[in-house]
């Protein structure tokens, strides 16, 4: 393949990548983005394979890489459950940072490239920030994949000074830099090298364990962007437009991803990366009074009481959590929607941006169960409609549901946007106890008047649920 041919295609491919973006926007044109991203990321791999920077004799090689890459895909594609795409997709962002670093070392040893003046100097920056990112990415990402699968507790780990240390790494890596600018020769550069990445794998597991469970669907944004910067460090690295651009879209996306999930939090990116927010229990600043915890008791409610409400009721909101994601109970759910719709109960469900672990996770899940777009509700679409439902239904949600959010300036959830589902005649909440959320906050919710508790395992009490609808 020429040159030229190769840059079509890579243009191509570029548009296709911008195509499958503006489609996995929407839920309806998700599989039409993913089918889009499919095609232009196969037209960019023809394309190097067979492009005129690959040899002959360097194809097999790729094709094998390929066999085993896309083997290990197929895989996964099919032995990960929905329940465990959060902690996938981390490890994959791994695979991206891994990869950067393993490409700054590759092109920092190749004797091929000879490069002279500024030019030399441009290169070895974008080999030192492409590792640099790359580094923390993956280490950062291995981090998420543990929390996230519940291999590392949720509750972030504050060492004392933490900031300064994140500081002093700052400086030393700035300073090992200037170092490896000035090395004369590979040897001499490699260490400080060495260094500066050591430093960043490091730099990446202590800023990811700082940040609490709470947090953790902003990390997954935050990672996704990184992974985007590393890939398009990476194309400098091999002056690959397709890379650059492709990365610089990944970052850029992931980026605003991270700012709407903020946001959504009513939190800062600067406050995410601090960490500290999940850490347990509140602390009540001085002075604030017994009357801000929560009072009262709590009215459990059996599966038949619950199907009664729900049958009596002209207007439902259901609002999904991670809960309904453990217990894979997304297809009972739907099938308790299609029951309630035959009978003519307006059933509608009301999706919080932080829902699950990860962006989006509850409308996959939903998705996934064939749920019908148009009823699946973002939460300022939704929220003004509580106090006209006459059942709000959660399944497996906390600290999204959380009053004390707007009702308690010290709570460590002050200020985030949340569901108010207590606006709602009656208020079911679903949940195995009485545990708190990731934000390790109690939720006065549970103790309202109009509120019933539903214990037990999600899945097993909406089967009980769904029984007692049609029966």
């Amino acid at each position: 393949m020429s040159s030229s041919l190769a840059t079509v295609a890579y243009l191509g491919a570029a548009i296709l990548f911008i195509l499958s973006l503006g489609g996995l926007s929407s839920p309806e044109s998700s599989r039409r983005g993913n089918l889009f991203g499919m095609v232009g990321m196969a037209l960019a791999v023809l394309a190097t394979v067979f492009g005129p920077r690959v040899s002959p004799s360097g194809i097999a090689w790729i094709v094998v890489a390929l066999v085993i890459g896309g083997g290990v895909g197929l895989y996964a594609a099919k032995v990960v459950k929905m329940t465990q795409m959060p902690e996938l997709v981390a490890l994959m962002h791994s695979l991206v940072g891994l990869a950067a670093c393993l490409v700054g070392f590759a092109s920092y040893v190749d004797t091929s490239i000879q490069l002279q003046g500024a030019e030399k100097v441009i290169h070895e920056v974008e080999i030192y920030v492409g590792i640099l990112i790359g580094a923390i990415t993956f280490s950062g990402s291995l981090i998420a994949f543990g929390k996230l699968n519940g291999r590392i507790g949720g509750k972030p780990l504050l060492l004392p000074g933490r900031h300064w240390l994140n500081l002093a790494a700052l400086l030393v890596v700035i300073w090992f830099g200037r170092e490896f600018l000035n090395a004369h020769d590979v040897q001499s550069g490699m260490l400080p090298l060495i260094v500066m990445t050591v430093i960043a794998l490091l730099f990446g597991v202590h800023m990811v364990m700082a940040i609490g469970g709470a947090d953790m669907p902003v990390v997954v944004s935050m990672l996704n962007s990184y992974s985007g910067w590393a890939a398009a460090a990476t194309g400098f690295m091999l002056s690959n437009d397709l890379l650059i651009v492709t990365g610089a879209l990944v970052g850029s996306s992931g980026a605003i991803l991270s700012y709407i999930m903020c946001t959504a939090m009513n939190r800062n990116f600067i406050s995410v990366i601090a960490g500290g927010f999940g850490s347990g229990a509140p602390k009540k600043a001085a002075g604030a009074g017994a009357a801000a915890e929560p009072q009262g008791e709590v009215v459990p409610v059996s599966a038949l009481e619950t199907a009664e409400m729900l049958r009596d009721a002209k207007s439902v909101i259901i609002v999904p959590g991670y809960g309904m994601a453990v217990a894979q109970a997304q297809h009972t759910v739907n099938e308790i929607t299609k029951t309630l719709r035959e009978k003519g109960v307006d059933v509608r469900f009301a999706i919080h941006p932080v829902a699950g672990r990860m962006p989006g996770h509850m409308n996959v899940l939903l998705a996934e169960a064939k749920v019908p777009y148009d009823i699946v509700m973002e939460m300022d679409e939704i929220n003004a409609d509580f106090p006209e439902a006459d059942v709000a239904m959660v399944i497996g949600a906390n600290d999204i549901v959380n009053p004390s959010a707007l009702d308690d300036p010290d709570s460590p959830i002050a200020g985030m946007p949340v569901l108010e589902v207590w606006k709602a005649k009656h208020s079911i909440v679903m949940k195995r106890s009485m545990a708190s959320g990731y934000a390790g906050v109690d939720n006065p919710l549970f103790y309202k008047e109009n509120n019933r508790m539903l214990f037990g395992d999600a899945k097993k009490m909406l089967d009980e649920v769904l029984g007692a609808l049609k029966g």
